[in-house]
C-alpha cells in the first residue's frame, strides 16, 4: 500500500446523485479488480471519519488513471469532493481490500444494489479488456431507472462479450424499459433470470445490510460459503 498525492483530472456525472472522480497518480500503482482506496482530506487527524473515507476503485487496473465513484450526499466529505477543481491534489492510500477478482475464476456472479456497483465496474472492465472467457452474471438493483449508474458502459460490455449477462431491476416504480425487471433481489427474481448461482463464485459489495441480506440469500440458494466473496462499505 502506498500513500500518494492524486491529482484530479476529470469528473463524470453518472446519475442525478452519483458522480465519478478521476485522478492521476505520480507513479503507477498496481491493484486488483475489486479493491478500494482511502481519500484523506484531514491529514492532521487521520482518525477523522467524516473527512477521511474509503471509496472503491471503479476502473480497471489497465487505466492510466484511478477512478472512484460516490453517491453525493450532504456530508462534509461529499462537499470536499465536489469542491475539488481540475488540478487539485488529495492524499490517498492505495490499494486496499481482499475481495478481489482473480483471472482463474471461470464463473462469477454479482448481487448488487445501488453504489455497490463501483468495484463491479473495475472487475467487468478488466474482464473485457483482458479478453477473458469468464462467464459473468450481474443482477443490479436500484430504486429507479434514472439511478442505474454505469448503464451505458454495462450495456456496451454485455453486447461486446457474449459471456457477460446483465439484468437490471428497480424497486420503487414499474420500469419504462421493458427489459428492466421490477422488484427486490430475492429467490423468485433469481429464478426468473435463470441464474445458476450455486455454480458460481458470488461477489457482494455494498452497505452492511445489503451485503448480509444477499449473503443469506446466496446460502439459501445452496451457494458454498467459501464461494461467497463480500466487502461491506465502511461508513454505512
Amino acid at each position: 500500500m502506498a500513500e500518494l498525492r492524486a491529482m484530479l483530472i476529470g469528473r463524470i456525472k453518472r446519475t442525478p446523485s452519483v458522480e465519478s472522480f478521476r485522478f492521476r497518480l505520480p507513479e503507477k500503482v498496481d491493484f486488483l479488480p475489486g479493491q478500494f482506496l482511502q481519500v484523506i482530506f484531514d491529514e492532521q487527524n487521520r482518525e477523522n471519519k467524516e473527512l477521511n473515507k474509503y471509496l472503491s476503485i471503479s476502473c480497471s487496473p489497465a487505466r492510466d488513471y484511478i477512478e472512484v465513484t460516490k453517491r453525493i450526499s450532504a456530508s462534509l466529505f461529499s462537499g470536499r469532493l465536489l469542491n475539488l477543481k481540475q488540478g487539485d491534489e488529495v492524499l490517498v492510500n492505495i490499494p486496499m481490500g481482499a475481495c478481489v477478482f482473480k483471472n482463474e475464476y471461470k464463473k462469477i456472479a454479482f448481487l448488487i444494489g445501488g453504489i455497490g456497483i463501483t468495484p463491479v465496474i473495475s472487475i467487468i472492465e478488466h474482464i473485457v479488456e483482458a479478453r477473458l472467457d469468464t462467464d459473468c452474471f450481474l443482477l443490479y438493483s436500484n430504486r429507479t431507472e434514472e439511478e442505474i449508474a454505469f448503464k451505458k458502459e454495462l450495456d456496451y460490455w454485455k453486447t461486446a462479450n457474449k459471456n457477460i449477462k446483465i439484468f437490471y431491476t428497480v424497486t420503487e416504480c414499474q420500469p419504462k424499459d421493458k427489459t428492466c425487471l421490477f422488484g427486490f433481489i430475492d429467490k423468485e427474481l433469481i429464478k426468473k433470470v435463470a441464474c445458476d448461482l450455486a455454480d458460481r463464485t458470488v461477489f457482494i459489495f455494498g452497505p452492511p445490510g445489503m451485503v448480509d441480506s444477499m449473503c443469506n440469500l446466496s446460502l439459501q440458494l445452496e451457494c458454498k460459503k467459501e464461494n461467497i466473496k463480500t466487502e461491506k462499505f465502511a461508513g454505512y
